[in-house]
Formats: structure tokens, sequence, C-alpha cells
């Protein structure tokens, strides 16, 4: 296992950012600046290359205004696993559209969405990441294994996990929405809170489709991965995201895999040593260095 004492937790801001609080409290952590976690991941892991790097984003932490950030860290290759907790709607902000919400999605108070949704596990790869996955957090025994995997992947490592909002994203009429809540509750002090709910789980075979129910009546259709689908074929693995879109299937497991790019590390031809753990000698060039250096430049 791992010890924690050489992990790092990374977040940005969100609700899905709060996570890494809730495990290895010996490791190291860094909540980033909105959208800024890939930055802070990518100097971490230039410093010290002997730690073991997760971040846990958002659909907005990612998909809107870190967008870019996600993106660069894919094509330098940073070593992590890099977690998208992806629910489709701002919970922290109190339930606007994502960058992930559906095309045609209605929200009681913003509307219906006009925009198509960005697809996180498209976007990684054609942005060359090597290892992109898709799971459902309902079904702990895909997300297991994908985490297992995506921990011994040398490299930036996507998962992106369809997590359920029972607190905004649903529908109005549901007595479990927040807005048929707030007109028949009869609070006696001005507090957020977010009520438990009952687990989603679901259990189904490799090229099953599943149709799952939300606690607002609402229905999510999942498709696992037959047997016979080749990860390591990029384009297949666009062309299945496609299909899912068209036919509107969410596919889960393991999308893409590609072991044989180089990290960051290798383009920057960095030493085996963490440059963290580099001696003064190492690091601070002598006195007479720096002398025949400045008396180059006379």
């Amino acid at each position: 296992g791992l010890k924690p004492e050489n992990v790092i937790k990374l977040s940005g801001i969100g609700c899905s950012s709060k996570s890494p609080a809730y495990f290895l409290n010996r490791s190291h952590g860094l909540n980033a600046v909105h959208g800024r976690m890939p930055s802070v991941a990518s100097g971490a892991m230039l410093a010290n290359r002997t730690l073991t790097a997760i971040g846990v984003s958002g659909d907005g932490d990612t998909g809107s205004i870190g967008l870019g950030q996600f993106k660069h860290i894919i094509r330098r290759n940073v070593p992590m696993v890099y977690v998208i907790e992806n629910n489709g709607v701002y919970g922290l902000t109190k339930g606007q559209f994502s960058a992930t919400s559906d095309e045609g999605q209605k929200l009681k108070y913003y509307g219906d969405n006009e925009y198509p949704a960005v697809d996180l596990c498209m976007e990684a790869i054609v942005s060359g990441c090597g290892f992109v996955a898709r799971s459902f957090a309902g079904d702990p025994k895909q997300v297991r294994p994908l985490l297992k995997a995506a921990f011994s992947f040398q490299g930036t490592a996507v998962l992106d996990i369809i997590s359920p909002c029972v607190t905004f994203n649903n529908n109005p009429e549901s007595n479990k929405s927040y807005e048929w809540v707030r007109d028949h509750d009869s609070p006696l002090h001005d507090i957020s809170f977010v009520p438990q709910r009952e687990e989603i789980t679901v259990d189904y075979e490799p090229g099953e489709t599943k149709a799952v129910t939300m606690h607002d009546g609402a229905q999510i259709v999942l498709k696992k991965l037959a047997g016979e689908h080749d990860p390591t074929d990029r384009m297949a693995a666009i062309i299945l995201l496609e299909r899912g879109r068209t036919e509107n299937v969410l596919t889960t497991g393991l999308l893409y895999y590609n072991p044989n790019r180089d990290t960051v590390q290798d383009s920057e031809r960095m030493v085996a040593t963490a440059l963290a753990l580099l001696p003064d000698e190492k690091l601070r060039p002598a006195r007479s260095t720096l002398d025949k250096i400045v008396a180059g430049l006379c």
C-alpha cells in the first residue's frame, strides 16, 4: 500500500474539492485556486518526483474555469491520478448549469441549457492522455479496480466519475428537490444542510446497458464496456464516446490506455533524485562558478 507521508492530495474549489479532507490524514494536501489545481500538481511533482499525487476536481473546476489547465497537464503528462467528481451542476453555488450539463436540461431558475455538454473523457483523449476511464459512483466494484490501475500508471491518469448531486441536479416537482423543500419547509435557523440519501448502487455485466433511477425519479443510462473493446485503440475510444453521445448512453470502464508516453520528468531530463531532496552543494553553484559566469558577461 501507499504510505500517507509519500502522498500529496490536491484539489481546486467546489464540492468535489472537499474530498481530500476525508482520507489519508497524514499525507500532504493543498486546496488550490479555482481551476488551478493542475499548476500546483505540476510544481509539486517537478520538485519531488518520489511523491504519489492524487488530484480531486469537479466538472466546474476542470470543465469550465480549469479546462485549459486540464488540457496542459495532460499534454505535459504529469504523473498523477486525476479524479473528476462529475455531477453536471454547480452544487457549491446552488445549482447552476455546468460545462458537463446535458443540452436541453431544465432547471427551475435557470431555464433550459442551450449548450452541448463538454465530454471530459473526449477532451482527455484528444489531448493525448494515456489513461482515460469513466465510471459511476454507485458502482464501487468498477471504481475500485480503475483506481488501482490509475495509481499504477506512469503519467496523468484521468478518471471521470459520474457522481449524482441529489441536492440540486434534479426536477423541481420532486419532494427531494431543493426548490420543493424551500417552499414547504419552516426553518428555525438559516443553515445550509445536505440531507443524507440512500446510496444508489448498480451491478451489471460487461456489454450490458443499465438504466439507473435517481432520487428525483430521473434516469441515467449506463453501458459497461464489452470485453472486446481494445483500450489501446485511440480512434476506437473516440468513436465509442461519440456513439454513446448520439445514443444517449454513458459508457463506463477503461476507455483508452497508452503507457508509451514520456512523463514531464522524462521530457525535462530531470535527475533521478528528487529536486527537493538534493543537498545544497548540488543545487547551489560555488562562488567561483558564479564569478566565472559574471566575468564571461563583461
